[in-house]
């Protein structure tokens, strides 16, 4: 066979020192770009004050992002072989990628869902060629791999069929945005019960965690932005205050998301599917802490509609939200006792801290005190665990 096409047999679920490929990391590359116009459009519309409105769209604009994304790397941890055609499908997920990216601009300021959408059908159109392909090449997967092309098949008719019907009263945008996603979300767990695809474990986890460091690389740039105002002559020390508590909150995240305990200890679909669909939150808010800061940035630069208050709020409501779905993919599962209600306690206290005289450094303190309570917790538990053997 060519080298253009070669034989997509399935990988081996097993392979040892699996790891993430040049192509994979492109791709993450371009998605760089859709995650950062997602995170300028919710910092400048909570910047206005038109907070919920912004949110709303943010939502949408990232899950459109996190399931093409999600989409494609599990079935790379399948079925990549790296072949020319292969690559070239890969390449026009890109393309629909930076459609979309460029039309996130156009939805925060109108609400045109024209580059979103057409985007994202490019996207879901190579994914059913690949998945085409692999039901050619693998026989004993080939009604698993069918159901997913058709079930995104039907996907993209309900949204080009969506797109149609623009403009649409909120509710009724929103209604059937819903109904879209839910529709989305339900061919994996149509297709997988038929037969799992042979999906790596140690790879998929280490592809979450390259897409977390992205996301959290939207806090390293807000902070940035904090210090550019210092450079650029500002005397005021709130700007200074905004980049250590951003290193602080950005660094606790990773070591929150990056800790000893495995994240997927199993391969059961309904564990899966939890810990994979669960991720979105967890990439949406740290997306999401690194907007509230730049909020903060105008609010203090005076070039803001919102008040301080919802400026904390945020950073703080985002943190909240990641460290409760960290709890909710992770620590319930791999830890026991009071350990494992260490991230819902803090996520708890971070919404209070606004309130406090301290506001955004008692955010800070309370994200890096929970690493350190959990980390210790999770260690004495498994101490006890292990003597508990012997």
């Amino acid at each position: 066979m060519s080298s253009f096409t070669r034989q997509l047999s399935p990988r081996d679920p097993h392979e040892a020192h699996r790891a993430a490929t040049p192509l994979e990391l492109f791709f993450d590359l371009v998605s760089v770009i859709a995650i950062a116009a997602a995170a300028a459009g919710l910092h400048h519309a909570i910047a206005e004050a038109h907070a919920v409105e912004g949110i709303i769209t943010f939502l949408m604009a990232f899950f459109a992002i996190w399931w093409a994304w999600m989409n494609y790397t599990w079935f790379a941890s399948a079925y990549d072989n790296d072949d020319t055609l292969y690559r070239l499908l890969t390449i026009l997920i890109m393309a629909g990628s930076l459609a979309m990216a460029a039309g996130i601009g156009a939805l925060f300021k109108s609400g045109d869902l024209t580059m979103v959408v057409t985007g994202y059908v490019i996207m879901r159109l190579g994914m059913i060629a690949l998945w085409l392909r692999a039901a050619n090449n693998d026989p004993d997967r080939r009604s698993t791999a069918l159901s997913y092309a058709a079930g995104i098949g039907i996907a993209q008719i309900f949204w080009i069929v969506f797109l149609a019907l623009q403009p649409l009263q909120p509710v009724f945008l929103y209604g059937l945005f819903i109904a879209g996603v839910v529709l989305e979300l339900a061919v994996p767990v149509v297709a997988e019960r038929k037969s799992n695809t042979p999906w790596h474990r140690h790879h998929i986890i280490e592809r979450y965690g390259l897409l977390n460091i992205i996301v959290l690389g939207e806090t390293l740039l807000a902070g940035g932005l904090a210090l550019q105002q210092v450079a650029g002559g500002a005397t005021n020390i709130a700007f200074v205050h905004i980049a250590l508590s951003s290193l602080v909150i950005v660094f606790s995240m990773w070591w929150l998301y990056f800790a000893r305990e495995d994240h997927l200890t199993s391969t059961d679909l309904s564990r899966a599917l939890t810990w994979g669909y669960g991720h979105f939150i967890i990439f949406a808010s740290g997306a999401a802490v690194g907007s509230g800061f730049a909020v903060l940035v105008d609010v203090i630069a005076g070039k803001a509609e919102a008040s301080l208050l919802v400026g904390d709020y945020a950073v703080g409501i985002p943190v909240a939200l990641y460290m409760t779905s960290l709890w909710f993919v992770r620590d319930r599962f791999c830890l026991q006792g009071a350990a494992r209600w260490v991230l819902p306690v803090f996520a708890v206290l971070v919404l209070l801290a606004p309130f406090t005289p301290v506001a955004l450094e008692g955010i800070a303190a309370l994200t890096a005190l929970s690493v350190i309570v959990r980390n210790y917790m999770a260690s004495r538990g498994n101490a006890t665990k292990a003597a508990g053997r012997l």
